[in-house]
């Protein structure tokens, strides 16, 4: 991943997450399913289903190495084929999981059919699939390395041999929400094998109104975590103390989809989740350069035509939402009543080591990695906490219970520094980088951008845990196989300016003026 996969932790985020060397499966993705023995639950049950009784339970893990990740360097030539199958190895491990979760009876009969249905022929798939991105890289000339080649083999293996989202199927807790609070995790209610069985659905580590997450465990009240937020960087006399707001609304005119141009161009449904989208308002898989800036905006300032999107967070409660049926949403264990937020408030602030350089147009920055389950939380950016309480508590591997009044805050502090040159990388990373926590300096060779941040305030009624299950959840959308883990929450971002607007941001910041 190069430099900035030794991510610095934005002030807000806890600094120690060791824990994610416990899921250090060879870079690897792993896919959750619950295995059922139950004469009552027939094969081939879909998404959304919350019915289960299960006499017992097991959790199964297979765990797919990260090719994404892994390609840096990849010709300019080569980036949307490459880009095309990097979202098929998605697409496979998705259905893969649907498989997992739709065959659970003939599972508990078979020992062998995971290896032999499953984990064989996904093998296959994706050693053609890696094979046709060393095509394309060749083709354009560029250097594959074989290596890759390896990344192909996905493993099996049982609850008690792994840990994901930073918990351990023993009850205990691995070090990185430890020190993201110093709270007690899980209040005992996981046994040797994860938690235990339950009703309506939520078994095992998987859990949720669609069967894959989230758990009682992915909560915390709120009330009960020690302060965690780290002093922000001392400010130097050459700082850039101003501010630049720009309102571009809730998305209460509803403009979804389940795209990602940035990681998936050229691909329908390539996030296989939903993004609520503010600001440009034709943004989807087919967009490009050309086409961004005749798309319109929701931003009051008619300049700013960048594309600002997230993904959706859902009560789970029972209710099932437009997209029950669809790509993305249901029929990918996205399920339950999508939420508006009653605040998104985005901002760009300046460096508090010097002066910034104007965002170049088209940049594309991601913060956050929507796969934190399955590849560790080396660049996991998450920050949940409640009104009243952020300056105090930030979680990145837990949703926060708030107390009565209190609203859900999602926070984003983007990386802040370029590379001078790329408005992209191969990875959509290593073009950016944040600044170092402590000083504020960005890395040798990047300069200092305005940093957006993102602030989204949510109305939920707190969840409730009873009996080892937690009733009425919410959890971001996301990759089934990533078990709505609070930890895999993200934000997507393409700068797209018009009429000296990039200029005019930078200037403000660099005059410390508060401006909107």
């Amino acid at each position: 991943m190069g430099r900035n996969t030794r991510k610095r932790r934005t002030p807000l985020a806890t600094k120690a997450i060791a824990a994610s060397a416990a899921l250090a499966l060879g870079g690897g993705g792993l896919i959750w399913a619950n295995f059922y023995a139950s004469a009552h639950e027939p094969d081939h049950r879909t998404w959304g289903g919350n019915q289960t009784k299960a006499t017992t339970a097991q959790v199964a893990t297979i765990s797919c190495p990260d090719v994404g990740q892994k390609l840096t360097n990849v010709p300019n030539a080569a980036r949307r084929s490459v880009a095309a199958e990097l979202a098929r190895l998605d697409k496979q491990i998705t259905e893969a999981y649907a498989r997992l979760a739709a065959t659970r009876s003939t599972q508990a009969k078979d020992p062998s059919f995971v290896q032999n249905a499953i984990v064989s022929p996904l093998k296959e798939k994706r050693a053609a699939t890696i094979d046709r991105i060393r095509i394309n890289v060749q083709r354009a000339g560029g250097r594959f390395d074989d290596a890759l080649k390896q990344l192909a083999a996905c493993t099996t293996q049982t609850a008690n041999q792994t840990t994901a989202g930073g918990q351990q199927t023993g009850g205990q807790q691995t070090g990185g929400q430890q020190q993201n609070g110093g709270q007690q995790q899980n209040g005992g209610q996981q046994g040797q094998n994860g938690q235990q069985p339950g009703q309506n659905g939520q078994q095992g580590n998987v859990g949720g109104q669609a069967g894959n997450g989230p758990v009682a465990a992915d909560f915390v009240d709120i009330t009960k975590v020690a302060p965690n937020v780290l002093a922000k960087p001392r400010r130097t006399g050459n700082a850039s103390t101003g501010t630049f707001t720009t309102r571009c609304g809730v998305n209460a005119n509803k403009n979804f989809n389940t795209d990602n141009v940035i990681v998936a161009p050229g691909v329908a449904n390539g996030a296989h989740h939903l993004h609520d989208y503010v600001g440009n308002q034709k943004v989807n898989a087919f967009s490009s350069n050309d086409t961004f800036l005749q798309g319109g905006t929701s931003c009051q300032n008619r300049n700013d035509l960048s594309s600002y999107y997230w993904p959706v967070v859902r009560v789970q409660d029972g209710t099932q939402d437009f997209d029950q049926n669809r790509d993305g949403g249901g029929k990918e264990g996205n399920v339950g009543k999508i939420l508006t937020p009653v605040q998104a408030q985005i901002k760009y602030v300046g460096s508090p080591a010097g002066k910034v350089v104007a965002m170049p147009q088209f940049l594309r920055i991601i913060t956050g990695d929507a796969k934190t389950t399955t590849n560790g939380l080396a660049n996991a950016n998450a920050h949940w906490s409640c009104t009243g309480f952020e300056n105090k508590v930030q979680l990145t591997q837990q949703y926060p219970i708030c107390p009565q009044g209190s609203k859900v805050v999602r926070t984003f502090a983007f990386q802040s520094c370029w590379d001078g040159q790329n408005a992209d990388s191969a990875n959509h990373r290593t073009h950016v980088a944040f600044a170092d926590p402590a000083s504020g300096v960005c890395p040798n060779g990047f300069k200092a951008i305005p940093q957006l941040t993102m602030r989204l305030v949510y109305n939920i009624t707190p969840p409730t845990i009873e009996n080892g299950q937690v009733k009425n959840a919410y959890a971001v959308d996301g990759f089934p196989e990533q078990l709505h883990k609070a930890a895999t929450d993200h934000d997507d971002f393409i700068s797209i300016t018009k009429n000296g607007l990039a200029n005019k941001i930078a200037n403000c910041i660099n005059r410390g003026q508060n401006c909107a």
